[in-house]
């Protein structure tokens, strides 16, 4: 059992006692009880339906080969490559550049791009993200991250109802006191947010290198992160706007369209992760860097024969060449 996966659980199990811990304030012993019984619950429904739920919030569509032809193939291309049942694939109606994969296990598992995805980045990038949101699917983190996201939101709605019963006189004087009922208010959410962060954290820098050892090349999801990251600043996602709780799902958090404080971020600095997969690059013998924004902006348009032009790649590596 890795350090990483012990890490990830002492973390759910902090959000989960988080839970409880709000639950007795609230209701004393009973309360207790009672939020443990829920904490079961929605872990319970959230491991059969958080892929469907979040799917359904971002308005994802099902596509198979008949409707997105290269997308289909390029990601059957590279769950062969990982040793992976064919997931169900999604496209999101949306201009800001980004994917994120769900489902509670390998056979029940889905992956989604966006349009701006599919019509921004080159065919490399495309399949250096669809890899990472593989690897997500292969170490399980999908099942791992709906269930903090959940467990979170049960928390918010927690909290809100014990500010509720503060607000009208309802156990004022007992568990903590008014004064450390207040405290539970602001701290609560935070740390629940925090404890989510971390776990969200710990999991993507593990998803950028399986997912490079999938596509073959670190340096296409380096060039891929780095694109997202500056469309990112520029382009809001509407949807996750209105849904911040699955922000941390995205391979590159959505939110930063709208300014979002990087101290609160889902996500490990960009820089961080394209270093990384540089350094996994050297390692793999590859030479060469990321392309450059001046490179990328000399290559040719691809026009409207699809995100990858119909010309056969030039590549060598990777799971068509």
């Amino acid at each position: 059992m890795s350090l990483n996966f012990i890490k990830t659980g002492l973390l759910l199990a902090a959000l989960a006692g988080l839970f409880v811990a709000i639950g007795g304030l609230i209701g004393g012993t009973n309360g207790m009880i009672i939020a443990f019984i829920l904490a079961a619950g929605i872990n319970l429904f959230s491991y059969y339906n958080s892929d469907k739920m979040v799917l359904r919030m971002h308005g994802a569509q099902p596509v198979d080969e008949q409707t997105a032809p290269d997308f289909y193939r390029l990601v059957a291309q590279l769950a062969e490559r990982a040793d992976l049942p064919m997931p169900a694939v999604y496209i999101i109606e949306s201009d800001q550049p980004n994917a994120f994969a769900t489902g509670r296990n390998p056979e029940n598992s889905a992956v989604a791009a966006s349009t701006g995805l599919l019509s921004r980045l080159s065919r490399e990038e495309i399949a250096g993200v669809m890899a990472h949101e593989l690897a997500h699917v292969k170490n399980r983190d999908t099942l791992i991250m709906a269930m903090a996201a959940t467990i979170a939101g049960a928390i918010s709605m927690l909290v809100n109802f014990l500010q509720f019963q503060m607000l009208f006189g309802g156990n004022r004087n007992g568990g903590l006191g008014i004064i450390g009922t207040i405290a539970a208010i602001f701290l609560a959410p935070m740390a629940a947010m925090i404890v989510q962060m971390a776990i969200s954290r710990t999991r993507e820098y593990k998803a950028d290198r399986v997912g490079a050892e999938i596509c073959g090349n670190p340096l296409w999801l380096a060039s891929a992160l780095e694109r997202i990251q500056s469309y990112a600043q520029r382009i809001p996602n509407e949807r996750a706007e209105e849904l911040p709780s699955t922000a941390h799902m995205f391979i590159i958090n959505p939110l930063i369209g709208r300014g979002f404080d990087n101290l609160f971020s889902t996500h490990p600095n960009t820089e961080n992760r394209i270093a990384e997969l540089q350094e996994q690059a050297r390692d793999m013998g590859l030479d060469g860097a990321a392309p450059s924004r001046a490179e990328r902006a000399a290559q040719p348009s691809r026009g409207a024969s699809g995100p990858w032009g119909r010309r056969p790649s030039r590549s060598r590596r990777g799971p068509w060449g």
